[in-house]
């Protein structure tokens, strides 16, 4: 069998369902397929999905790309699992769900993480005394959103009594999968970021920070044993390997979160190379060879692909999400083409019509919970063209607002980004940012699947067939978009108004999040 035989399952489980690719060892992606899966959202904070859902959907996900792909069982290289992270779900000795899965949205442990990051005296949250103990060793701290791990062990112990006793590990998604995969426990200190119990600190050994773990008051029981991440995690099992039809004894890399799976598939690998992400949420990532954190603007370098060279972390609760919205709730019937085809339609600014896209709250350049979207300076000449294109600027100008921070977080100007994410495959989206970042905008092959590329050329590194810097190279761009041309001015102009609405409109979310009664909501 030739090198170009052979190929890799790799598995996003991003948000809205698993999609699974059959990527060559060249690094094409050859098939692609996708399934769905529910979520659920409650009024009181709970954002859940079920883990048994993902599994079935996985399966069959994986048996149609490889099918339509018509692989040689016997070229499976590896099988390589990236997906979302900071969510929890609840698992017995054998790795079966006892429970739903907590997702990253879910805030109902805000008022006992409070009890544990918070204080008489707070900064967006923070008590600072206690704070500074987890950023010196982890880079980062529990939210007071509750909207992660920590929240959701203590929703799980205080709320989910039976769910927790049933419960043998709280894993991360990548690590679910993965035990799914081989029936083995385990994680590493990329998967477990959000969790910020690890000793993250550059040159140190994986290890679990017991100090840490007590003082947000998780279980050490419940915690899954920690390889360094790169690791094999073992062969996928001989009853998942006859459910797919492949080989049994084909090895399984940990997982990994889907920024750092970006990283590669981007190919911006180098450090300080940039990328644009405009998934379900939206970050801004590189490699950096420095730990650092910014806690008033939730940005954080944290464990990275290899010891020296963190990644930088920060999140947009909604980006690619923001369409979606539009597309289900109030265009329903219509497709993302026909929204892109009529967004183009319209003037660039929509005549001053600005959408905040805060649909979700906000964790970066600000946490803040209670924001929501609005749509401003609305009139009757506004039509649905403008409405579309005015949340797609939106979602350009947001990523301009955490750019800023970025940048600065850095230290050093960022002269051009790569664009990811299932946003960039629009031109006008990919343009907008240009306008919007005032940089040039280059787009990668494929980048709705970056992630799948990415992961699965990861896969190879961590069989040593190559090194980072060559997993990069395996990306080539296809488009740049250039900041220069005749709208530029309009979206330097409509993004300065766009920063002042945050300090404007605050006010108001906080009150009708806060301290309104709504029917079927109590808000405290």
């Amino acid at each position: 069998m030739t090198a170009d035989d052979r190929w890799i399952l790799a598995i996003d489980l991003g948000n809205g369902g698993p999609k699974v690719g059959v990527v060559d060892a060249r690094g094409e992606i050859r098939e692609v397929s996708f399934r769905p899966v529910s979520v659920q959202i409650g009024l009181d904070g709970s954002a859940t999905q079920d883990a048994d859902e993902w599994w079935t959907a996985l399966q069959e996900a994986a048996i149609e790309a490889m099918g339509a792909a018509s692989t040689a069982p016997d070229g499976l290289a590896a099988i390589a699992i990236t997906g979302q992270w900071g969510s929890t779900v609840p698992v017995d000795e054998s790795g079966r769900p006892v429970g739903e899965v907590l997702l990253w949205a879910d805030t109902r442990g805000g008022r006992y993480s409070r009890e544990v990051i918070g204080g008489p005296f707070t900064v967006q949250g923070f008590a600072p005394d206690k704070v500074l103990r987890w950023v010196r060793r982890t880079g980062g701290a529990p939210t007071p959103s509750g909207a992660d791990p920590t929240g959701h062990s203590l929703v799980l112990q205080r709320e989910l009594a039976d769910t927790y006793a049933q419960a043998r590990y709280l894993l991360e998604p990548v690590d679910y999968l993965g035990m799914r995969f081989t029936g083995r426990a385990a994680a590493t200190p990329a998967s477990m970021i959000l969790s910020w119990i690890t000793d993250n600190r550059v040159g140190r050994e994986p290890r679990y920070d017991l100090d840490l773990v007590r003082r947000a008051r998780r279980d050490p029981g419940r915690l899954p044993p920690l390889l360094p991440t790169g690791s094999a995690l073992g062969e996928v099992t001989r009853e998942v390997a006859q459910a797919l039809g492949i080989p049994a004894g084909v090895p399984v890399i940990a997982g990994i979160p889907d920024l750092h799976a970006a990283v590669i598939g981007s190919g911006a690998i180098e450090p300080y190379e940039t990328h644009v992400s405009i998934s379900t949420t939206a970050w801004i990532g590189a490699r950096v060879p420095f730990k650092r954190t910014d806690v008033l603007h939730s940005i954080a370098s944290v464990p990275g692909l290899d010891a020296d060279h963190p990644i930088v972390a920060n999140n947009h609760e909604t980006g690619g999400a923001a369409l979606r919205w539009l597309l289900e709730q109030v265009l329903p019937g219509s497709t993302y083409e026909d929204l892109v085809a009529r967004a183009e339609s319209a003037p660039p600014g929509c005549e001053g019509v600005i959408f905040t896209p805060w649909l979700n709250g906000e964790r970066s350049p600000v946490e803040d919970k209670d924001l929501r979207a609005s749509f401003v300076n609305v009139s009757l000449r506004t039509d649905q063209a403008a409405l579309i294109r005015a949340v797609m600027e939106g979602v350009a100008f947001n990523a301009r607002w955490l750019f800023d921070a970025y940048e600065k977080f850095l230290r050093r100007a960022v002269p051009s980004v790569r664009i990811i994410g299932g946003g960039a495959q629009s031109d006008l989206w990919c343009q907008m940012h240009a306008y919007a970042l005032g940089r040039p905008v280059a787009r990668p092959a494929q980048p709705r699947d970056a992630q799948l590329r990415g992961v699965a050329m990861w896969a190879l590194v961590c069989l040593g067939e190559l090194t980072l810097a060559e997993a990069g190279r395996r990306t080539p761009v296809t488009d740049v978009f250039t900041p220069e041309g005749p709208d530029a001015a309009v979206y330097a102009e409509l993004y300065a108004e766009y920063r002042r609405l945050y300090g404007q409109l605050k006010g108001i979310h906080h009150r009708l999040n806060r301290r309104i009664s709504l029917p079927g909501r109590t808000m405290t």
